[in-house]
């Protein structure tokens, strides 16, 4: 393992790779406490069971096709997580579209492409730009929606 995914975020498309990911990830960990790993996705059955199992410390819904759903998620990484980048799975990356690619290069700075061989896992950094929005978990946009709310309230309140 090249470095500890500890508050690193997995995107879980493929609910197999993101366990095993997962569970080599626990099993090679310098540590023996529960996994720092965090996940997002739409298996959302799956996530539970491998959160039960230690394999990864924290999960939330995203339907990664909705920028909405997304922008939701970057929100709660803001406000509960300091997320330190984001992992894909290689193939899930390559296999999406220019939009999906987007939003996948919108989530962090810090992103990897994630291999599995036959000695475990690999990682290499995703060479698309990345961009910061409101879909990003690393910046100050992502608590926008928190913001507006809190003036909305205070607008209220002032009637």
């Amino acid at each position: 393992m090249l470095f500890d995914v500890t508050n690193y975020l997995l995107v879980d498309i493929d609910n197999e790779f993101s366990r095993a990911f997962a569970e080599y990830s626990f099993n090679h960990a310098q540590s023996q406490s529960p996994s720092g790993l965090i996940a997002a996705g739409s298996h959302t059955r799956q996530l539970v069971k491998m959160m039960f199992d230690e394999l990864i410390k924290d999960y939330c819904y995203c339907d990664f096709e909705n920028e909405i759903s997304v922008s939701e998620l970057a929100t709660y990484l803001h406000d509960h997580h300091k997320i330190k980048g984001v992992l894909f799975n290689r193939v899930d990356y390559l296999l999406g579209d220019d939009k999906q690619r987007f939003i996948y290069n919108s989530l962090h700075k810090s992103r990897f492409l994630v291999s599995q061989d036959e000695n475990g896992f690999s990682f290499s950094p995703v060479k698309d730009p990345g961009h910061s929005n409101h879909l990003s978990c690393h910046t100050d946009i992502a608590q926008a929606s928190l913001n507006l709310i809190e003036t909305d309230e205070q607008f209220n309140k002032n009637k």
